[in-house]
């Protein structure tokens, strides 16, 4: 997945080519899924979200003015709409107060408190208000940097950097009793 393979994929299907569309979602159908599947976490749901991303991108090729990557185009693009889905059709989340105990990790075999303790992370996280968990799931579990994030979420860097904070405070304050060390590994720089 280059970004040269990108730019001649989208310079072939503006000249007309429209079977070049299919080297875009080749190489973008499983990161743009996996990422609304962050967001909603229903595959079926995901994979909907996706397709309508890439209609969207189909529709809107000519408006990528390539100062940036086109994966950051793609991303932003994706995410906007992801979240007017969400706010549109919202996934049912539980509250942070129904997020179970751990079990006693002594009486556990290790795996099985990571396991516990990854899955508590994570119902956590989607327990969250939308803006904090938006910003946590993309510079967390898509990896993004703080400006790649603020980038996808149309937001000022320092809006997404408040926002980081913020969750982590929140799922800090809920967290704390379970875990000695950080719930969530690195720090936005």
């Amino acid at each position: 997945m280059t970004a040269a393979d990108d730019r001649a994929d989208v310079d072939k299907v503006l000249a007309g080519d429209l079977s070049a569309f299919e080297g875009i979602v080749h190489r973008w159908q499983g990161p743009l899924v996996n990422l609304a599947y962050r967001f909603c976490r229903d595959r079926g749901r995901a994979e909907e979200m996706a397709q309508e991303a890439f209609l969207r991108v189909s529709r809107s090729l000519s408006g990528w003015r390539r100062e940036s990557a086109f994966s950051t185009w793609l991303f932003a693009l994706a995410t906007n709409l992801y979240c007017s889905e969400l706010r549109r059709i919202p996934t049912r989340v539980g509250s942070l107060s129904d997020i179970p105990e751990l079990r006693d990790p002594r009486a556990l075999d290790e795996a099985f408190e990571l396991e516990d303790r990854d899955g508590l992370v994570r119902r956590a996280v989607f327990a969250l208000p939308p803006k904090y968990r938006e910003a946590l799931v993309l510079f967390y579990f898509h990896d993004m940097d703080v400006v790649e994030a603020a980038s996808s979420l149309a937001l000022p860097v320092g809006t997404v950097k408040a926002r980081l904070s913020r969750g982590r405070d929140i799922l800090r304050r809920k967290l704390s009793s379970y875990f000695e060390e950080p719930v969530l590994g690195r720090e936005p720089s």
